[in-house]
């Protein structure tokens, strides 16, 4: 049987220069998001983000939204009755800004199936070990690294991966190891794995905006 094949993203041409409009979800201080918005300013990334939105009121990364004059939302399920009005009004938002892609940059919530339906192969996670390893419901944070070590694994390691109705199941699109040293605490395998998570997400991103991406059944396939 032949898998459907499906293309992200947009090659540019010379009479295109627009840049792929993003929105970050993230539920803490926002470095991810900050590493993004530094490979924009350096012109690495053809990417601009022009919604962020998190389920923190006092979240960091809405600080960083407002210092760059981005418009930053704060919504959370439990300001809704029915999980339909907060999906609703997230749309909305994200129509009003007229986003075409979504990067959960640490956020710490599930995302409802109708904002999956609606951005299909178009959110990208970042998760901080090898998946399919150390992934699923529970798995973030410190959890993640912790539980690398208890296990006396050798490497670690990034993953960027689209996202679908389950936790970190969707497939991968890029991949980074990171080494565990002898010695190693959750807090310092951590450091180590989030300078490499800071690279390659705008890496990853990178890919859809030059529209070199295809979904291939359960694979991620980069077109040279």
């Amino acid at each position: 049987m032949t898998s459907a094949k499906v293309e992200l993203g947009r090659l540019p041409t010379e009479n295109t220069m627009r840049k792929l409009r993003i929105a970050a979800f993230a539920s803490g201080r926002g470095s991810n998001l900050a590493a993004i918005l530094d490979s924009i300013k350096r012109r690495t990334l053809d990417c601009e983000v022009v919604l962020v939105m998190s389920n923190k009121p006092t979240a960091g990364v809405l600080d960083i939204a407002r210092t760059h004059g981005i418009a930053a939302l704060h919504l959370a399920q439990e300001q809704f009755e029915h999980a339909e009005d907060f999906d609703r009004r997230l749309l909305g938002a994200l129509a009003e800004h007229q986003v075409e892609m979504i990067v959960l940059a640490g956020y710490l919530k599930k995302i409802n199936p109708a904002i999956i339906r609606d951005y299909k192969n178009r959110i990208l996670n970042i998760h901080p070990a090898l998946l399919p390893a150390f992934g699923g419901k529970g798995m973030y944070g410190r959890n993640v690294h912790q539980a690398v070590l208890d296990y006396g694994c050798k490497v670690s390691g990034v993953t960027v991966h689209l996202v679908d109705e389950e936790y970190d199941r969707g497939p991968p699109v890029l991949q980074k190891c990171v080494p565990v040293k002898e010695g190693d605490t959750a807090e310092s395998l951590a450091a180590r794995v989030l300078v490499e998570e800071h690279k390659i997400f705008s890496e990853a991103l990178q890919l859809f905006a030059e529209g070199r991406v295809e979904v291939r059944g359960r694979r991620a396939v980069i077109r040279e």
